[in-house]
């Protein structure tokens, strides 16, 4: 048995000082948007406590799905990296970028340089790896491949797009993993389907079409702040799609309050079974 603590959109807080020449473009109204809206919403003591809970609950690995930060300023992808290491060390943790992680296209460098350890393939060196998706982390029989669909975007969007060489080589290394007996678990910030015009994957009819070919035994995503189980149509059967609350939320703030979800892989290759808990803070 595999157990998988799955957390995603801390939009850890509180902003750092910002000067008004930062907060030019896109920026402003991501800022406005958390003075009257989300700084009361995302509430670092309600992260605190389930942070310790998943500590207390003896997983074997934790896959975080996105959004650490909220307007990619410099000083808030230090104070992610911290963040993570409180999760767990790189070994432990796997993260995919989500659309606020990667707010505009100056501040990628960011995730790169800060972040890099938690979302390389195993046996590649920290100095190497760059920016580069989907990567791969065997840890029993289990694989966990994180893709990036945080992509910048104008604002008032918050949509995401894997592009058609992620989803490629995507499709290749499930199909590698599947041949290998392995469970494959995909994570990813927006879910594989559609959401809105402005939230959506872009691609996520190309993904589910990949998916129905080549199969995998779950995916898991953020973005929507909302704990769900859906279906995508697979090769043998239907796919478990697994999306989680926001881990910082507030409750009664109009999206689901703070939780993380316990996901158990059991069975054997050709049956594998992935059970789902969400683990509300209290």
């Amino acid at each position: 048995m595999f157990r998988l603590a799955h957390l995603s959109d801390p939009h850890i807080g509180p902003l750092p000082d910002v000067s008004w020449r930062q907060l030019l473009g896109k920026r402003l109204t991501g800022y406005l948007n958390w003075r009257r809206n989300r700084a009361a919403h995302h509430r670092m003591d309600i992260l605190d406590r389930l942070l310790d809970d998943i500590a207390h609950a003896e997983v074997d690995h934790v896959a975080v799905t996105g959004d650490l930060i909220n307007l990619g300023l410099a000083d808030e992808y230090k104070a992610a990296r911290a963040l993570l290491w409180r999760v767990g060390p790189p070994d432990r943790v796997s993260f995919v970028p989500g659309n606020h992680d990667a707010y505009l296209r100056e501040t990628v460098p960011g995730i790169v340089h800060h972040w890099r350890p938690w979302f390389l393939s195993d046996g590649v060196a920290e100095t190497d790896g760059g920016y580069a998706f989907p990567f791969t982390r065997v840890r029993d029989r289990v694989a966990l491949i994180g893709v990036n669909s945080g992509v910048p975007t104008p604002a008032f969007l918050a949509t995401g797009l894997l592009g058609p060489r992620q989803i490629a080589a995507l499709a290749d290394e499930l199909e590698m993993l599947g041949q290998q007996g392995l469970a494959r678990l995909v994570l990813i910030h927006h879910p594989p389907f559609d959401i809105g015009f402005q939230k959506r994957l872009s691609d996520h009819r190309e993904l589910a079409a990949m998916l129905a070919k080549v199969g995998a035994e779950a995916v898991l995503h953020g973005h929507t702040h909302k704990g769900t189980l859906r279906e995508l149509r697979g090769p043998h059967g239907p796919i478990p799609v697994i999306g989680v609350p926001s881990a910082s939320a507030a409750p009664g703030s109009g999206s689901d309050p703070a939780a993380w979800n316990l996901v158990t892989v059991t069975g054997e290759p050709g049956a594998w079974q992935v059970a789902v808990e969400r683990r509300p803070v209290i």
